[in-house]
């Protein structure tokens, strides 16, 4: 049965050490809960993105509670590199597994379908094997001569995200943002955050029910009003560009991002 919690108890599901993937900014990533993840202190952390990180990604980095991170990209979009993460690479402060997106979504769905890899191409040749030792390249039993990499299962202990509405059996609506649905499946625990909780059944309408993940899925929710914020929610708000940006000039500088995320804290919505 899906728990309904506070955002500070969903914060404390999320331990030190713990597997956490989370999707982009603009599909979903629940920037508010952050500070709450922040104050809760669980360090160690190894980041899935699915499959590029963006705002949250780079705040949990720059706290200091990130040791791996699992990714094809982290950016800030039209504002430019994301500040902390840049700098943690190139201190060497985390581990980086640098990967593809649909590399990082071959994973996923191996890991939603049971099985140990999904083999794929389009990555024989490119330098980026020689940093991924756990890809292997194996032969084609169907074919000789034909190589092919297999990319392991990506099994993320926790996954972490937020949507507009969930229903009081705890089914949540995620529209059509299908990499939700995958990162609930491939998960052992979803957690999400949402602007509100109705009394009606998401599922109940026939036309709509296709982008609802049952609450068989889902582990537990918060109500968190403005959750995405700065990032748009579809059907909701639109992305705080000004806001982002703001970021991304504060977060240059560690002092900078310091100060930021003191008054991030204080404050979570327009």
């Amino acid at each position: 049965m899906t728990a309904f919690l506070s955002a500070s108890e969903l914060a404390a599901k999320i331990k030190p050490g713990t597997k956490l993937a989370m999707p982009p900014d603009g599909s979903g990533a629940s920037v508010g809960l952050t500070k709450f993840i922040i104050e809760n202190g669980a360090r160690g952390l190894h980041l899935i993105c699915a499959p590029v990180g963006g705002l949250q990604v780079d705040m949990l980095v720059g706290a200091g509670l990130v040791a791996t991170i699992e990714t094809s990209a982290v950016s800030l979009g039209e504002a430019g590199a994301a500040p902390s993460f840049t700098r943690a690479i190139k201190s060497r402060a985390i581990k980086i597994m640098d990967a593809t997106c649909p590399a990082m979504l071959t994973g996923l769905v191996a890991a939603q379908k049971g099985v140990p890899f999904i083999p794929m191409r389009g990555l024989i040749g490119s330098d980026i094997l020689r940093t991924r030792p756990d890809w292997t390249v194996i032969e084609n039993p169907y074919q000789k001569d034909d190589p092919i990499v297999a990319i392991p299962a990506i099994r993320p202990d926790v996954c972490l995200f937020h949507a507009p509405e969930a229903d009081r059996s705890g089914n949540v609506r995620v529209g059509r943002r299908g990499e939700l649905q995958l990162l609930a499946y491939a998960s052992a625990t979803t957690l999400v955050t949402v602007e509100r909780i109705v009394e009606k059944s998401l599922l109940g309408d026939e036309a709509t029910a296709a982008g609802v993940l049952p609450s068989l899925y889902v582990s537990a929710i918060a109500e968190l009003k403005n959750g995405a914020w700065p990032n748009a929610l579809w059907g909701e708000y639109a992305q705080d560009t000004g806001e982002i940006s703001r970021y991304a000039a504060a977060a240059r500088t560690r002092e900078g991002f310091d100060g930021y995320m003191a008054s991030f804290k204080q404050s979570m919505a327009p």
